[in-house]
């Protein structure tokens, strides 16, 4: 087995086709196809079903893409320190951030990383699930997150400061007449909430007694500012989240509802990420005071 079998695996199953992942990674498709029958004779299992919709990994196959993807970051990441020991860093940073973190903070610290090192390419995902989070962390499928919680030790896990949430209402609403809205008083309202196994959606049934009236759902944390801002209801999200332009229709809330927010680095970390790490701590996190003064 080869790391080049295992990319080939995992861009089958990104694609769900062997042509369209050859495309991409620029190989014949024949190549790539007799690649991948190798790879399943020597493992002796089957990686993918075929289905109306294109090939599927298998339950088998899934469990193995999982550590294939490992074994594939942690390749990239050694090729990336060995070029870093020749004095030139080139590679790949991966970066998970739990839905609504970092917004403001990480383009700043971002720009300021490409000056440092301008041939390091930062992948940005924003992970809605907590939980997930925690995997990706745990099996070493990132360089670094920003999270609310983890269950690292302290040499991984960096609390950066805390994020409080805020609540967006529309124009007219006569909340916007206090400079603290008491979440009590936005019991009956509708709420633009988010993904049902999400942190953000967690936040709101943990700070609001009753089951809250949903009237949309919304996967982006700006939908959800947009959507409040436009009237269909109100919503609560992390004030870093906020973008410009709807900053009146912002108040914090009473009681205080706030996250810290957590750097954790993978082990054995390397310059990259130690040096965005740094960059994070010279950013300010966000005060709502900052937002409605």
């Amino acid at each position: 087995m080869s790391l080049r079998q295992y990319e080939y695996a995992l861009a089958v199953a990104e694609e769900g086709s062997v042509t369209a992942a050859a495309e991409r990674l620029r190989v014949a498709q024949p190549s790539m196809s007799q690649q991948i029958r190798n790879l399943e004779r020597e493992l002796g299992v089957r990686l993918f079903a075929r289905t109306p919709t294109g090939l599927v990994p298998t339950a088998v196959g899934r469990a193995f893409l999982r550590e294939a993807e490992v074994a594939v970051h942690a390749a990239r990441r050694a090729r990336a320190t060995a070029r870093a020991g020749a004095g030139e860093l080139v590679g790949e940073l991966e970066v998970a951030v739990q839905l609504g973190f970092g917004t403001r903070q990480l383009p700043g610290a971002l720009r300021a990383l490409r000056r440092r090192f301008p041939r390091v390419e930062v992948t940005v995902v924003e992970e809605p699930n907590g939980a997930e989070l925690e995997r990706l962390c745990r099996r070493g499928g990132v360089d670094l997150a920003l999270m609310a919680a983890c269950e690292r030790g302290p040499a991984s896990a960096h609390h950066l400061g805390d994020e409080e949430f805020v609540v967006v209402l529309g124009a007219g609403h006569p909340g916007l007449a206090d400079d603290r809205v008491e979440l009590s008083a936005l019991a009956g309202e509708p709420w633009v909430r988010f993904d049902r196994d999400s942190a953000l959606d967690a936040v709101l049934r943990n700070v609001v007694r009753d089951d809250p009236t949903t009237v949309a759902r919304v996967s982006q944390t700006a939908t959800a500012v947009r959507w409040a801002a436009d009237g269909l209801g109100v919503t609560l999200v992390p004030a870093s989240a906020v973008p410009d332009g709807y900053e009146h229709l912002v108040r914090p809330v009473f009681p205080v509802v706030s996250q810290p927010v957590i750097a954790v680095v993978r082990q054995h970390a390397g310059p990259a990420e130690t040096a965005l790490l740094d960059l994070l701590r010279q950013e300010t996190w966000f005060a709502p005071a900052a937002l409605v003064s």
